[in-house]
Order: C-alpha cells, then structure tokens, then sequence
C-alpha cells in the first residue's frame, strides 16, 4: 500500500467512530450521519491527495466533520432533532449497563443538546470524543484558552441545569 493509503486507512480505523459518533450528536440521523462520515473521510483523502501535511489527523478529522456538517445546514434545514438513541448512540452491551446509568446518560446528552451550540460542541467534544483541549482549539480554529473556557462556561449551565428542580 502507498504511504498516503496506509495514512488514511489507520486515521479511519483509529477516529471513524468517533466522527461518526460527533456527527450523530450534530444531526441525529444515522443515515445522514453515516454519510457525513464518509464525506470528512473523502475529503481528507483529496487533501492528502493534494500533497498536504497534516501534523495532528484527529483535528484536522474535527475541523472537517465540522465544515462538513455546517454545510449540510446550509443546504437543509432539519425540522426536528431525534434523540441519541434514536440515532444509534447506544451502549455496545447494555446486559452489563445498569438500566438507571442509560436513562441518566440519555438525559445527560439531552441536557448538552439544550445547552447553546458554542457551548455543547465542546463539551461534546471534550467528554464524549475526549478530545484534548489543543486538539478542540485546533479542529475549531480558535485560541486554547478561549476553548477551556467555553469547557469551563458550558459545564457550569450543564451543572446548573441538572440541579435545578422543575
């Protein structure tokens, strides 16, 4: 196999998962998120084809799906989110999950969904995806500070939501 074949097969056994999973939490659809996925993975590969260097693959994996995404909001407007579990974020062996924890992680990812989007994008990213705050700044272009704290803003409306009573 050639050098940029080999690049590209490990970055998709090592991240497609994981972009699959981001792009799920963006569009809750699995098809549409089955097809975002092969589209980051299509253009990294014409961008690796066009003989440029890529010092961290995750981010660059990130910055894409992102775009990716964007651009598919732009052509469409989605009516309605779906759940998680509709989009197919479910546990690989739920006999070993303890129902209670899938009811209080359904809820949780609902309640980062209603966070504002600056805010659940990164704290997706940070704790689901544990992507690095580096590798967020760096898939989302901005400064690793400013990342941290949005983290930081963005658990503290997750905290608080959580605890109020309705």
């Amino acid at each position: 196999m050639e050098p940029l074949t080999l690049k590209l097969k490990q970055a998709y056994d090592e991240h497609s998962d994981a972009i699959f999973r981001y792009c799920c939490f963006k569009v809750s659809d699995r098809e549409k998120a089955i097809d975002l996925t092969q589209d980051v993975f299509v253009k990294v590969w014409q961008y690796l084809l066009a003989g440029n260097e890529v010092e961290n693959m995750k981010a660059l994996l990130y910055k894409v799906a992102r775009n990716v995404i964007i651009d598919e909001y732009r052509k469409k407007k989605f009516d309605s989110l779906d759940t998680m579990s509709e989009a197919g974020f479910e546990p690989s062996d739920t006999t070993q999950v303890d129902a209670i924890s899938i009811v209080e992680v359904r809820l949780l990812v609902e309640r980062i969904k209603e966070l504002p989007d600056s805010y659940s994008e990164v704290v997706f990213m940070r704790y689901v995806d544990d992507l690095s705050v580096k590798e967020i700044a760096e898939a989302l272009g901005e400064k690793e500070n400013n990342i941290s704290v949005r983290i930081h803003r963005g658990l503290h409306k997750l905290k608080a939501s959580i605890t109020q009573t309705p």
